[in-house]
């Protein structure tokens, strides 16, 4: 069963057929999902929070509507006919997902797992995948994650950043707020959503330890949750900016405690900034 009982009671049968646009203000939501009552529910509930919403069956189908109608957000099933959502994910990263009127931003993704299959959420946020809901969810939850990743999306930054705010230029590492851009030694890295918030945030308070929870509060807003996905994000981060992930001189890891951000900002740019006691 993939919606939670109590949630199910409250769910409304539904004549739409798959991949069908339905109204809302809030943003544009695909549900990739080959389970018509799961995709109902979940639409039910996302069209009455105010949000447009498009369904999909399968993986190519997803693929499809994606390119097609970019979304400002994607629920996608791991478990899918034709291909499965960690192959979605990969190709909806491999290919860019971003257009020129979104500033080449990557469309954020929720992934749907089975309750305990911690290595497909492991792999589903290695993948690219910025979040996850373990099957059976509350519909409820679900739109609240939606939510915040979508707030994130669009406000540009971790929470107690200003949105835009100068460039940040450290250790061959240039991070352009605004633009949601980072380049290292003049190429440019294709970072998901969590992936530019969490540097962003390391940028800003350099030389702080910061231990899993406290990158939970405040970069991805959340009180609680599986704290495994900052583990997760911070060895993809490292994949990317560190000369060698294997052995990281950026993001160092302190036994016990966290993870603290060694680099200074060079010469000509603007200094990370943060509050001395920890929060910004």
């Amino acid at each position: 069963m993939a919606v939670s009982n109590v949630d199910r009671a409250n769910e409304q049968p539904r004549a739409d057929g798959t991949d069908t646009e339905r109204g809302g203000a809030l943003g544009s939501v695909l549900v990739v999902d080959d389970d018509p009552t799961v995709s109902e529910v979940v639409a039910g509930y996302l069209e009455r929070a105010g949000f447009t919403v498009r369904l999909a069956a399968d993986g190519p189908a997803g693929l499809r509507a994606a390119e097609e109608h970019r979304p400002d957000l994607m629920v996608l099933d791991l478990m899918l006919p034709g291909m499965d959502g960690l192959e979605v994910c990969r190709r909806l990263r491999a290919r860019g997902s971003g257009g020129r009127e979104n500033g080449g931003r990557p469309v954020p993704v929720i992934m749907l797992t089975a309750r305990g299959d911690e290595d497909d959420r492991i792999l589903g946020l290695e993948v690219g995948a910025d979040d996850y809901v373990t099957k059976p969810f509350s519909p409820r939850e679900l739109v609240l994650r939606v939510r915040s990743v979508l707030r994130r999306a669009q406000a540009g930054g971790p929470s107690g950043a200003p949105e835009g705010g100068p460039r940040l230029a450290v250790a061959g590492l240039t991070l352009d707020p605004a633009a949601r851009r980072v380049h290292k030694e003049g190429r440019e890295l294709a970072l998901t959503l969590r992936e530019f918030d969490l540097l962003a945030y390391f940028l800003r308070h350099p030389g702080q330890v910061c231990d899993r929870e406290r990158l939970m509060r405040e970069v991805w807003g959340w009180d609680f949750g599986d704290l495994s996905t900052v583990t997760v994000h911070v060895r993809r981060l490292r994949g990317k900016i560190e000369d060698d992930p294997g052995s990281p001189q950026l993001i160092r890891t302190v036994w016990g405690a966290g993870y603290r951000f060694e680099a200074a900002p060079e010469a000509g740019t603007a200094p990370a900034v943060g509050a001395e006691d920890g929060h910004a």
